[in-house]
């Protein structure tokens, strides 16, 4: 068997809107002033609380609580109110190309709480396609390997014969440090170039070119 890691937000999802927007939510609820998207993306991948001390690095523990707890009280109001992120035009149809190989098993390493990946999987109708789903919860930030780790454990892959599809330079250094090799991908938050120097494999400029790279990698 081979498995196919995929990361959520800026890879499956078009999620951008959504993240700047909760972060500087969390911002606000603490008192302080709206950052670019720019700077916001360049943390998507890390766990939130990781993320938000890594935005506010001269600031103490308190205030990056306070803002962890506004950006979730956004994600919960945007929720309610039935606001979801698209898929990216071609995902649905690369998960039915892997889903259709019967040596392919399909996975998800994330950032998010089991609590956001649920609700996003559930909503576009994607939860029983991924036989392995790693959170945040329990493990540490990428790019520690551990959600990988626990990956190949799960399915019984062993890592030669597994690959994680991202947008960042976390995905690829997480990729890397589990022994895993690294698909980027083009269309997410992060520089093409970075990806590159962290040590991706190749980078798909779409979801075709993704599919027909991870199709040729499934039938080495």
């Amino acid at each position: 068997m081979k498995l196919v890691i995929f990361d959520i937000d800026g890879t499956l999802v078009d999620s951008q809107h959504e993240i700047t927007q909760a972060m500087n939510r969390g911002m606000s609820v603490a008192g302080l002033p709206e950052m670019e998207p720019a700077r916001i993306l360049s943390i998507v991948g890390l766990s939130l609380p990781v993320a938000v001390a890594q935005l506010l690095p001269g600031a103490g523990p308190d205030l990056h609580e306070r803002v962890v707890a506004g950006y979730r009280e956004s994600f919960i109001a945007s929720r309610a109110a039935g606001a979801l992120p698209p898929l990216y035009p071609g995902a649905l149809e690369c998960l039915d190309a892997l889903a259709s190989r019967d040596e392919v098993l399909l996975g998800i390493a994330t950032g998010k709480p089991a609590r956001g990946l649920a609700a996003i999987l559930d909503a576009h109708g994607l939860t029983r396609r991924f036989i392995t789903r790693q959170s945040a919860d329990g493990h540490p930030s990428k790019p520690h390997p551990a959600m990988l780790e626990s990956a190949l454990s799960e399915t019984g892959v062993p890592a030669a014969r597994a690959v994680m599809v991202g947008d960042s330079t976390f995905d690829m250094e997480m990729a890397r440090a589990a022994g895993v090799a690294g698909f980027g991908v083009g269309w997410g938050f992060c520089p093409v170039e970075e990806l590159h120097a962290a040590g991706a494999h190749l980078i798909a400029p779409d979801y075709p070119a993704l599919t027909r790279a991870l199709l040729e990698w499934a039938d080495e």
